[in-house]
């Protein structure tokens, strides 16, 4: 996908804030403009009560399947009662809905390109939704893709002249609508700051990643001119080219090592990259997870000398900590459950491996959890003695498994959400070239 400069770069712009009600209507802040109502999933609600509730102007949506006769006359009777009426494009432009539904009433929803039918604001779904924006140039067409893309496509959308953004009353689910509180505080909508630089974090599904939220608040704490986006995608190279610089993570982190111009020699060693900017002499591959595990233990006065160390996990994140470990003087046992990937990643870094259904965690006095699981713990902690380590890559809204585990036994735990505010803070320098503002990893997982 392709984006075109964005109109809105150089000046503040205010974007309309629409809230998509598919629940119970709670009280609204004072920056939501519209509810759309979402007949289809609550209901014909009376906007009489909904009015009293919210000053806010009201539109009418139904979709999904259902009878064109009846799907009609719900239609009709909302146009009697609601300010807005959302008409779908490949059913509901009859001659006689248009012209009980004037244009200035009409929301008309669209699927891949945009017709000549008059209405006071086009939807348009499409996978060349910043494009069609930037050919179009109107104040009448918010455009969006939909899955994957769908949450960085609606967010940019308004840096292209789309009038509304949409945000779900309630959590994000997988059709890319963000919620409401996302908009209004990660993104501080309806206010857009003008923004010189697009940064974003890349993987497989980022959708629940906190990095958004850091990033933003730091580039309003310092004033700078920068966006940072969560961008879920199936190809690395399908968003790269619009971004100054990029989280990069599962499974894109040896693809950003072999896209990028140069590596660091971290990145190089790790075969994997989860952060790439772009310098004058093109990307610039890093790995911050050497730095993401070092600088916990020491912050917790942990002295790593003569430590048995073993890294369970041989993915980038895994391959990046036995980087760092490496680097502090300690080898470090790989380990993983897949033989033939873990045999692979230990080789590379001249390490020995240990399959996981062989691994005894009491052998070693730091283990460094670097695997996705958070709800239930890889491997044992039970045979480990005092004054062991373990350190999990892994954070979620509850402690960890493994973190859990380890506490109970007694065991000094560092997890995941101490890592999150080393590396993100590292990644924030590399950049912007500035130092972020302290970010509280306690306050941080508190909230």
């Amino acid at each position: 996908m392709t984006m075109s400069s964005p109109r809105t770069v150089a000046a503040v712009d205010v974007c309309s804030v629409v809230a998509c009600l598919t629940g119970e209507l709670p009280a609204l802040p004072d920056a939501v403009t519209g509810i759309q109502v979402r007949a289809d999933l609550v209901g014909d609600l009376d906007p009489t009560v909904l009015r009293g509730r919210s000053p806010a102007e009201l539109t009418y949506s139904l979709r999904g399947p259902g009878h064109t006769a009846e799907r009609h006359q719900r239609l009709l009777q909302a146009a009697r009662e609601y300010d807005v009426v959302e008409l779908e494009a490949d059913r509901d432009l009859t001659s006689w809905l248009l012209n009980a539904i004037p244009p200035y009433r009409r929301q008309i929803r669209w699927h891949g390109a945009i017709g000549s039918i008059e209405a006071r604001l086009h939807v348009v779904e499409t996978p060349d939704a910043l494009s069609l924006l930037g050919k179009l140039d109107r104040d009448d067409v918010t455009a969006y893709a939909t899955g994957p893309a769908g949450t960085w496509t609606r967010l940019l959308a308004p840096r292209l002249g789309a009038p509304v953004v949409f945000g779900r009353l309630g959590d994000a689910e997988p059709d890319g609508m963000p919620s409401l509180s996302q908009l209004l505080d990660d993104y501080q909508f309806p206010q857009l700051r003008p923004i010189d630089a697009l940064y974003g974090i890349i993987g497989a599904d980022v959708s629940r990643s906190l990095s958004p939220r850091l990033h933003n608040v730091a580039y309003r704490e310092l004033d700078l001119p920068a966006l940072y986006l969560p961008m879920t995608t199936p190809r690395l190279d399908s968003v790269i080219d619009i971004l100054a610089g990029a989280t990069v993570v599962s499974p894109y982190k040896s693809a950003a090592v072999r896209m990028a111009d140069s590596a660091s020699a971290d990145a190089a060693k790790a075969d994997g990259a989860n952060l790439l900017v772009r310098g004058r002499h093109g990307w610039r591959a890093f790995c911050t997870d050497p730095v993401g595990v070092l600088k916990p233990l020491q912050r917790r006065g942990i002295l790593l000398e003569g430590r048995r160390a073993a890294v369970v996990g041989c993915g980038g994140a895994g391959r990046g900590a036995a980087v760092g470990l490496m680097r502090a003087g300690l080898s470090p046992t790989m380990v993983n459950r897949g033989i033939r990937r873990g045999a692979r990643a230990a080789r590379r870094l001249g390490l020995d491996f240990v399959p996981l259904k062989r691994f005894d965690a009491g052998d070693y006095d730091l283990v460094v959890h670097a695997t996705p699981l958070r709800e239930e713990s890889p491997f044992s902690v039970a045979g480990m003695g005092p004054g062991a380590v373990v350190l999990d890559l892994a954070y979620g809204s509850r402690e960890t498994a493994l973190i859990t585990a380890g506490r109970r036994r007694g065991l000094t735990v560092v997890d995941g959400w101490d890592v999150l505010v080393v590396e993100v803070a590292r990644q924030f320098r590399l950049m912007t070239g500035r130092r972020m503002p302290p970010v509280d990893a306690a306050a941080l997982r508190e909230e």
